[in-house]
């Protein structure tokens, strides 16, 4: 009897769930303006960026990263006024948190439940630990549907619930009420995922004081610091002190560490970039507004969905390609996104050259 080849092992060891799947999938950007992943597009003032080059210059490399990032954390609290009742777990961006969630929740039967479109990690992570996935469709207007997710709650008692406040890839807010609905209705974990938190108002801290089945994720992806791919978790320490158990040890590295610490005592300098493009997201809706062909939808994060004119929106995509602009292609991924395109913010001149580009399009 011959050995089994290469493919034949890697079929008979590789669970037929991930086999399945696509990897996750960030294209090139090289040469392109890249207006596809919600970053911002500023850098820090050079007198600034010096500043921390000599504090990373000084730092220990050779030495292992502390494990609780007390510094970061601490910064973290007084930023955004986490109260001492809570405790915060930090992530190698949100994506490793939604892991350790799903980890510690997973058993046979458990689900995860999220409305849809929304996070593509939410299902992508529940077929990695083996947990059975619930998307609930959202209505016409991406609002939640809330008797078709009470209704899922119901019929599934999912272990997980996520609800991303804002939304992405649609850019919307959830009422408070509904969001009080699901987490009333839930026997389960609720995540409010916070991750544009920098580009809104709403704030749902706290809810945290009246429902012990919540916790709040948020990052400091998307106000400046995507490279540091640094996420974190706020809770009551019965949630954490779990989760923390699944936490590999030294998780955020001393680099990401010195450089969170400097950026949280200098974070005026990114709430002022965050306030600047909360501005230019106005004006950039107000001239896609003026585009004969677009649909689009009120945004609260630093991008905007749009639709494009039936069965045009990757001829739109590759077409914006063309002129150096990389975009998020949305058709396909979703019934519910037939045809849209999801834009990031950026400064002012990118989202001219963005808007001449798609005009010249849509002509």
């Amino acid at each position: 009897m011959s050995a089994p080849t290469l493919a034949q092992r890697v079929a008979s060891l590789v669970r037929p769930e991930i086999r399945a799947l696509s990897a996750y999938h960030v294209p090139p950007a090289s040469g392109l303006l890249k207006l596809d992943a919600m970053e911002n597009p500023y850098q820090w003032p050079a007198e600034l960026k010096q500043q921390w080059l000599e504090i990373l210059s000084q730092v220990g490399i050779n030495r292992y990263p502390d494990p609780g990032a007390a510094a970061v954390k601490a910064g973290l609290r007084q930023l955004m006024g986490i109260g001492e009742q809570y405790d915060l777990l930090l992530g190698n961006g949100s994506d490793e948190i939604i892991q350790l969630l799903a980890l510690a929740m997973t058993a046979p039967g458990r689900t995860i439940l999220a409305p849809e479109p929304s996070f593509v990690m939410y299902r992508m992570i529940a077929t990695f630990v083996g947990m059975e996935y619930v998307g609930v469709p959202l209505d016409a207007e991406f609002d939640l549907d809330l008797d078709a997710m009470l209704a899922a709650v119901r019929s599934h008692q999912p272990a997980l619930i996520f609800l991303a406040q804002p939304n992405n890839p649609t850019g919307n807010l959830f009422s408070v009420a509904k969001i009080r609905a699901i987490i009333e209705a839930a026997d389960g974990l609720v995540v409010v995922d916070e991750a544009y938190t920098a580009f809104t108002d709403a704030d749902s801290l706290a809810l945290l004081d009246e429902y012990p089945n919540l916790v709040i994720m948020r990052t400091l992806s998307k106000v400046g610091l995507a490279g540091l791919r640094l996420g974190l978790l706020i809770g009551h320490p019965a949630w954490l002190g779990e989760l923390d158990k699944l936490r590999l040890p030294y998780n955020i590295n001393v680099l990401t560490q010195a450089s969170a610490v400097f950026a949280l005592a200098n974070f005026a300098v990114l709430k002022a970039q965050t306030q600047q493009l909360r501005e230019d997201r106005g004006l950039l809706a107000a001239a896609l507004a003026q585009i004969d062909g677009l649909q689009l939808w009120p945004s609260e994060a630093n991008f905007v969905l749009v639709r494009t004119p039936a069965g045009r929106a990757r001829a739109i995509f590759e077409g914006l390609k063309r002129d150096g602009i990389l975009i998020k292609l949305l058709d396909g991924s979703h019934p519910a996104l037939r045809d849209c395109l999801r834009l990031t913010v950026s400064s002012g001149s990118d989202n001219q050259r963005l808007l001449a580009s798609l005009a010249a399009q849509l002509a």
